[in-house]
């Protein structure tokens, strides 16, 4: 029997749609999937049921594929040729059909079905949009709102999404405030059933990167390109850049006008340092660049061993090697040259 339309029911599906942005066809075909597995108890089984929802009344009918045979022995797979004769005087043994056979109360079932299946529906989509646009920030930069401190983890608000700023992800020296606004570089989106679980960072090289292309016009459009990137963070970067275009001086650029640019990244880094020196695919003078702002006397590269022995003059000597050893290093990390400083003292005994 045909059921009666419930234009109740596609009304609200195109408010879904047109709201959530989940499509109407999505729904109907999932209550349609969800009213199948109910004919189960009805029928028994439900490999040969059908369920259709008309998308304009909202009108459901169960249809039951049957084959046609001489003598019936499950009514709820087969059909009698002489009853498929009746509806199409054209039928053939071996043939299936199609017949209706909705239940006369299957309406009120379809009903709560829908329900389940709608708000079941939601949050799947609403979860996989959320997934998808976030995951098309991973390995970006997105501004968040901190929100309490968990332990010594921080929750931070993404605008639709909450994210863990992890301890191991914090820089040291940083404390936050409740609704203050940083910038995080997106590590990693995963898709859970909870919804997407993003891994945030503060500590990642990507982030000096992200926010120079976010500051500076000549590295976002090209112009500019930052070739290798040595940080330890909270307290220095360094940063080779290169253009090819001869007109452009790539540091400057990064630098900006008095410092401008430059600045404005520092302070999103809480004052964190930032050398910004220029690329040279000859090692020696990379290494020289990278070891600024002491000066070189002479640098000897084995580029077989990857490895180079500089010489320094001796009141640039501590300079060159930098506090606690960290110009040498973030020099060495710039470059991936393990890196031997001597005074010309030094040089001249051995």
């Amino acid at each position: 029997m045909k059921q009666k339309g419930n234009k109740e029911l596609i009304a609200a599906l195109d408010q879904i749609e047109k709201e959530k942005n989940i499509s109407k066809a999505t729904l109907l075909e999932a209550m349609e999937n969800s009213l199948v597995a109910a004919c189960k108890n009805h029928f028994g089984k439900s490999d040969n049921i059908r369920v259709n929802i008309d998308a304009e009344t909202g009108a459901v009918s169960v249809y039951a594929e049957r084959v046609i045979v001489e003598e019936v022995e499950d009514d709820v797979l087969e059909i009698s040729l002489a009853e498929a004769k009746l509806r199409d005087p054209k039928a053939e043994l071996g043939e299936t059909v199609m017949i209706e056979v909705t239940p006369k109360d299957f309406g009120r079932i379809a009903a709560q079905k829908a329900k389940q299946v709608v708000v079941q529906k939601i949050r799947e989509e609403e979860r996989k949009v959320l997934y998808e646009e976030y995951y098309e920030k991973e390995r970006d930069i997105v501004t968040g709102i901190v929100q309490r401190y968990q332990g010594n983890n921080i929750c931070i608000n993404l605008g639709k999404v909450d994210a863990i700023l992890t301890e191991n992800e914090q820089v040291r020296t940083e404390r936050f405030r409740p609704t203050e606004h940083i910038k995080l570089y997106v590590v990693e989106v995963k898709d859970t059933t909870k919804g997407p679980r993003i891994t945030v960072s503060r500590t990642h090289p990507e982030l000096v990167k992200r926010l120079f292309e976010a500051e500076v016009t000549e590295v976002k459009d090209g112009t500019v390109e930052i070739k290798s990137i040595a940080r330890e963070a909270g307290s220095r970067t360094k940063m080779a850049v290169y253009s090819a275009n001869k007109d452009v001086d790539p540091v400057g650029a990064c630098v900006g006008m008095n410092g401008a640019r430059v600045n404005a990244i520092v302070d999103e880094l809480r004052g964190e340092k930032i050398d910004i020196i220029n690329w040279s695919e000859e090692p020696a003078v990379l290494i020289e660049n990278a070891l600024s702002p002491a000066k070189v006397v002479s640098v000897d590269v084995d580029l077989e061993e990857k490895s180079a022995r500089v010489v320094v003059p001796d009141l640039q000597l501590s300079l060159a090697i930098g506090k606690e050893g960290q110009n040498a290093r973030l020099a060495a990390k710039l470059t991936g040259y393990k890196i031997d400083i001597k005074s010309e003292s030094q040089a001249n005994e051995e």
